[in-house]
């Protein structure tokens, strides 16, 4: 069994803009950047056996402040956000009602669809079968990543993961825990 701690970045400058940056880079605010050193304290007593996190510079900036003096980061192209091909970087009022009725499994203009992400997250979880055994993995990402895990590891259908997303619940919490 491995056990996964997953991590969501910190907030960006396009969070507070209302704006979906998808498959570019992103950059954290200033309050991404506080939560993101809160996160390593919040967690100090839990102990990984490594990190992983998304290669986009928003979670790999969040990664290093929450996790960066104690551990190695890891950075997984496989951890990445949907990629909203030509929405990347537009507004959220626009991608978010397309995440939900069209492109779970058709994708985004230019871009991927939800199981596109599903797909590469089940490729990372046979990686971490075959190389982390029994191991504790932390994992540091994004939205689409975070809701396939819900997908392939708790049951839940598409509908049923983004319904119950934290981020609709304003139940954000230092960590989700999964077991594969």
């Amino acid at each position: 069994m491995i056990q996964i701690t997953y991590f969501v970045h910190g907030t960006t400058t396009d969070n507070e803009e209302h704006i979906s940056t998808g498959g570019l880079p992103g950059e954290l605010s200033e309050l991404g950047i506080k939560q993101s050193k809160e996160l390593g304290d919040l967690v100090a007593d839990k102990n990984f056996d490594v990190v992983f996190c998304s290669d986009l510079k928003r979670a790999v900036d969040s990664a290093h402040l929450a996790f960066g003096d104690k551990y190695e980061i890891i950075s997984d192209k496989r951890l990445r956000e949907c990629d909203y091909g030509k929405l990347n970087g537009a507004s959220s009022l626009v991608v978010e009602p397309m995440q939900e009725e069209e492109c779970i499994y058709n994708k985004f203009p230019g871009g991927e669809s939800y199981e596109d992400v599903k797909a590469r997250m089940a490729d990372f979880l046979k990686f971490l079968k075959e190389n982390y055994d029994g191991k504790h993995v932390a994992i540091v990402a994004h939205k689409a990543p975070q809701l396939s895990l819900d997908v392939l590891l708790k049951g839940k259908t598409w509908e049923q993961a983004l319904a119950e997303d934290w981020r609709k619940t304003k139940s954000w919490q230092p960590g989700w825990e999964y077991q594969l």
